[in-house]
C-alpha cells in the first residue's frame, strides 16, 4: 500500500511538471498560426502594392514601416494590460482584432485603404505576441519555465521557415493575392479557436498600484538587458533589409535570399533543441553569451568573406547564435521581474528588439546611402562586438545582481 501510495505521488509529480501540458501545446499552435499568417504575406506584400496600386520603391518602405511602428507603441500598454486585467480576455480581444484585420485587406480598394489597414494591423500584433507569450509563461510549471520558453520560439522559427515558401508557390501557380488574404485570415482565425481553448489558472490582479509609473510599460530593473537587445536587434535590423541588395551587388548573387533565411532558420531551430537542456539548468548567461558569440563568428564572415561560403555559413551560424541567444535574454528579464510584472518583461524585451530593428534600417540605409553597402554591414560586425562586449563587462553581472529566481544563474 505505502509502495503503491509512493508510486501514485511521483506519478501526479511527473504530470504536474510535463513541459508538453495540453495547454503549452495549444499556445504554441496558436502562436505558430499567428506567425504562419503573418510570414504568409510578408514577402509579396512588396509585390502587391507595386502590382495593384503602381507603388514606387519610396511608398512601398512608407506604407510597410507603419506596421512596425504601430506594433512598438502597443507594447508598452500591452504588457500593463496583460498584467492589470485577466490575461484571457486580453488574449482572446488580442488575436479577434489580429485576425479581422485581414479581411481589411480584402475590402481595401484604394493605396489610401490599404496604408491605414495595415498601420492599423501592427496594433493588434504587437499586443497579441506579448499576450501569447505571457500566457505561455503561465501554463508552464515553474521547474521546466526556462526550457519551455526556449521552446516555444520554435514555433515562430517554423512559420518563418514554412509560411513565405507556401505564399511564393501559390502565387507562382494563381496570381491571385486576394486567395492569400483569405488564406491568412483564415489561419489566424484558426489559431484564435485554438487559444480559446487554453485554460489559465486565476491569479491575483495587483492592485492600489501607482496611478502612473514608467514600471508599468517599461520594466526599468531589466534597462541594461534591454539595451544589449537594442545592439542585437541593430544587426538584425540590417542584415534582414539589405541582405538582398547587398549579396547582388557585393557577392554577384541573386535570388538567395530566400535561402538564406531558410538557413538561418534552420540554425534558430536546431539552436533551441540543442540548447534546451542548458536552460533546463538554469545556465542563462552561459547560453545568451555562447550564442553571442556564435552570431558575432556568423556577422563577421558574411562581411569578411563576401562570397557563397560566407553567405551561407552566416545565416546558420547567426540563426544557431540568435537562437540561443534570444530565449536566454528573454529568461533573463523574466526572472528579474515578479510574477505579476511577466507581461511588462515581455513587451519590454520586444521593444528592445523593435528599437534596435527600427534604428538598423535607418541608420544601415543612412551608412549605406553615404559610403557603400560593405561599410553598413562592417557596423554591424562592430555594434555586434560591442554588444558581446558590453554583456560580458557589465549585463551578467547585473542581471546577477537583480536575479529573483536563485535556481538561475
Amino acid at each position: 500500500m505505502l509502495r503503491a501510495y509512493h508510486y501514485e505521488t511521483k506519478m501526479k509529480e511527473a504530470r504536474k511538471d510535463r513541459l508538453w501540458n495540453a495547454n503549452y501545446c495549444k499556445v504554441m499552435v496558436a502562436n505558430f498560426a499567428l506567425f504562419f499568417a503573418f510570414y504568409l504575406l510578408t514577402p509579396l506584400l512588396p509585390l502587391y502594392l507595386s502590382e495593384t496600386f503602381h507603388a514606387t520603391k519610396d511608398v512601398i518602405g512608407l506604407v510597410l514601416s507603419g506596421y512596425t511602428i504601430t506594433a512598438l507603441l502597443f507594447r508598452p500598454f500591452s504588457g500593463f494590460f496583460v498584467d492589470s486585467f485577466p490575461r484571457k480576455l486580453v488574449l482572446m480581444a488580442c488575436y479577434a482584432l489580429f485576425a479581422i484585420f485581414f479581411a481589411g485587406y480584402i475590402a481595401a480598394y484604394t493605396l489610401l485603404l490599404f496604408t491605414i489597414v495595415r498601420t492599423l494591423h501592427g496594433g493588434p500584433f504587437g499586443a497579441l505576441t506579448v499576450a501569447n507569450s505571457t500566457v505561455a509563461i503561465d501554463v508552464l510549471p515553474s521547474s521546466r519555465r526556462n526550457e519551455g520558453i526556449g521552446y516555444y520560439g520554435l514555433s515562430n522559427n517554423l512559420s518563418m521557415a514554412t509560411a513565405p515558401t507556401v505564399s511564393i508557390f501559390i502565387y507562382r501557380y494563381t496570381h491571385n493575392f486576394q486567395l492569400l488574404f483569405w488564406l491568412a485570415l483564415l489561419i489566424a482565425f484558426i489559431g484564435l479557436a485554438v487559444d480559446a481553448t487554453v485554460k489559465l489558472n486565476q491569479r491575483e490582479i495587483a492592485k492600489n498600484r501607482p496611478k502612473l509609473s514608467l514600471d508599468h510599460f517599461f520594466l526599468v530593473k531589466g534597462w541594461l538587458i534591454g539595451v544589449n537587445m537594442v545592439a542585437f536587434g541593430f544587426c538584425f535590423g540590417v542584415l534582414s533589409n539589405y541582405l538582398a541588395i547587398y549579396s547582388k551587388e557585393t557577392m554577384g548573387m541573386t535570388d538567395n535570399t530566400g535561402v538564406y533565411f531558410l538557413l538561418c532558420a534552420l540554425g534558430l531551430m536546431l539552436s533551441r533543441l540543442q540548447g534546451g537542456k542548458a536552460l533546463s539548468r538554469g545556465l542563462l548567461t552561459h547560453n545568451a553569451g555562447g550564442g553571442m558569440l556564435i552570431s558575432l563568428v556568423g556577422y563577421t564572415l558574411f562581411v569578411v568573406f563576401p562570397n557563397a561560403f560566407g553567405f551561407y555559413t552566416s545565416a546558420l551560424l547567426i540563426g544557431l547564435g540568435n537562437g540561443h541567444m534570444w530565449p536566454a535574454f528573454q529568461n533573463m528579464m523574466i526572472n528579474v521581474a515578479h510574477h505579476n510584472q511577466r507581461g511588462t518583461a515581455n513587451s519590454t524585451i520586444l521593444i528592445a528588439w523593435d528599437i534596435g530593428m527600427g534604428l538598423g534600417v535607418l541608420l544601415g540605409g543612412i551608412v549605406a546611402e553615404d559610403f557603400s553597402y560593405e561599410a553598413a554591414f562592417w557596423t554591424v560586425a562592430v555594434i555586434n562586438a560591442l554588444g558581446v562586449a558590453t554583456f560580458f563587462a557589465y549585463t551578467r553581472r547585473f542581471f546577477l545582481s537583480h536575479n529573483l529566481n536563485p535556481e538561475v544563474k
